[in-house]
């Protein structure tokens, strides 16, 4: 057990869960066996229930965004189309980022401050007196000090995915949030995807019947577009592949675990994690560095596997797949799959189709009849709005405009601070699986026991859906 215990801090202090968390994570045995890790942060205490907490309202909605390479310029040009919201500040640690993207707002209402050329300039936007909203779409390490630091200033934290690279990151996130009764809100657009919502609003209806398997991935060809010299800032992306997980886990979970009720009637239990070996990414570092001097930093280094399977039970007995794959030559794919005691559904390859009582698929004309009949609020007002403005085929601007909404009606957000931080452990926790033979490992309870009352996500919009679209 000693030497186990070495082993797991050695790794821990390489893979990302981090010494930091040691006091809230440790090595040792529980119910499911020996050999598993123990959050011994739980029970842990509330400060305070964010879920289904709704901060008063605001009239005006007044946004810093920080981080303008990738993300951030398409979230400017979303939220600006956006009734309720005004654009107050803009920062980049290059100049010619947030000069561009201000350069964008010409002709608009918005005249917003810039904030670039040093390391920390983002928090001289965070201490502004006159911003509600922190929209952060910087590389992966910087979302959780910046959201934390934005809470403890006082604003509301929007983070793209992932929330948190560590489970010691994942409780600041929590405690913070708590604490400052702020919203912490990652910036899951898959979870307002067309087809998405649909099952959502089916599965509160019973059409499925009672949960009993779901499946979710992220598989996407990302093998050229990771060592691209230009794509990201310092090659971020690709430095993140030499963690062996499944690093991206949010896209195909969030829908699901929403639609399974997770953190609000049932919690995750534990998982496990295999990764296979890596095909391509060290073949093609190789290739490139001996053309090009600048990824001979990248050679015969070993990079994350190909495909990784997690497979995780919640505490109902449930199951969840997801499945991670970015380096092979798969065709795009989030699964998004529902098994059900009364019906499946399953959306890749697209179109989505819909089944019940184990039989073959609808035909088109019953798919549309219940599209009609169960799609939900949201899609029926902004729908068509949000396919004009874009992002991801809509569903970035149904995000955008749904949290905008919920903040100007004092409604709770669809996906809390607990959301951010459960859904984000994934990528840790399955590390951990994968470099120790794909033992399972004990799943942190973010919510203190809190998702015993929970109230599911509610996408009725009876009490908001106020807010207007300027396209």
């Amino acid at each position: 057990m000693k030497s186990n215990r070495r082993k797991f801090l050695k790794y821990s202090a390489l893979t990302g869960i981090g010494l930091a968390g040691v006091d809230k994570i440790s090595y040792g045995s529980d119910a499911h066996g020996p050999g598993i890790l123990t959050n011994t942060h739980s029970p842990y205490k509330q400060h305070f229930n964010m879920s289904g907490y709704a901060a008063p309202k605001l009239e005006t909605v007044r946004i810093g965004f920080i981080g303008l390479g990738n993300r951030g310029p398409a979230a400017v040009d979303r939220m600006k189309r956006i009734e309720g919201v005004e654009i107050k500040a803009l920062c980049d640690l290059r100049p010619e980022k947030a000069e561009a993207v201000k350069k964008s707002l010409e002709g608009s209402t918005h005249k917003p401050e810039i904030y670039t050329g040093k390391e920390d300039e983002w928090k001289k936007l965070c201490d502004r007196a006159d911003i509600d909203l922190v929209y952060i779409a910087t590389h992966w390490a910087m979302h959780t000090p910046m959201a934390v630091y934005a809470m403890n200033h006082g604003k509301h934290a929007c983070i793209e995915v992932p929330a948190a690279k560590t489970i010691d990151e994942c409780w600041q996130l929590v405690e913070t949030s708590e604490k400052t009764k702020k919203h912490c809100m990652m910036l899951e657009n898959c979870c307002y995807d067309f087809f998405e919502l649909l099952t959502l609003n089916m599965a509160r209806q019973g059409l499925f019947g009672e949960i009993v398997h779901t499946e979710g991935a992220y598989l996407h060809d990302l093998l050229a577009g990771n060592f691209a010299k230009e794509k990201y800032w310092d090659m971020w992306r690709l430095k993140e592949n030499f963690r062996n997980g499944n690093l991206y886990p949010t896209h195909g979970l969030g829908p699901i675990a929403q639609l399974m009720d997770i953190n609000r009637g049932d919690k995750m239990d534990y998982l496990t994690a295999m990764s296979s070996n890596d095909f391509t990414m060290e073949p093609m570092a190789n290739e490139l560095a001996a053309k090009d001097d600048f990824y001979k930093p990248y050679a015969n280094k070993k990079f994350r596997g190909n495909m990784n399977v997690t497979t995780i039970r919640t505490d109902k007995g449930r199951t969840i797949m997801l499945q991670h794959d970015v380096s092979s030559p798969n065709i795009y794919s989030r699964i998004h799959k529902i098994t059900g005691t009364k019906g499946t559904a399953l959306k890749y390859p697209e179109p989505g189709r819909l089944s019940f009582e184990g039989e073959d698929w609808i035909n088109e004309d019953e798919y549309k009849k219940i599209e009609e009949q169960y799609q939900p609020p949201i899609v029926k007002k902004v729908g068509e709005l949000a396919k004009q403005v874009g992002g991801h085929g809509g569903m970035d601007f149904l995000m955008d405009w749904r949290t905008i909404d919920c903040l100007r009606n004092g409604l709770p957000l669809d996906e809390d601070v607990y959301d951010a931080a459960l859904w984000s452990s994934i990528a840790p926790l399955s590390e951990w699986s994968v470099a120790n033979r794909s033992n399972s490992i004990t799943v942190p309870d973010f919510t203190g026991g809190s998702w015993k009352t929970n109230k599911p996500v509610d996408i009725s919009l009876e009490k908001g859906g106020t807010t207007k679209v300027m396209i």
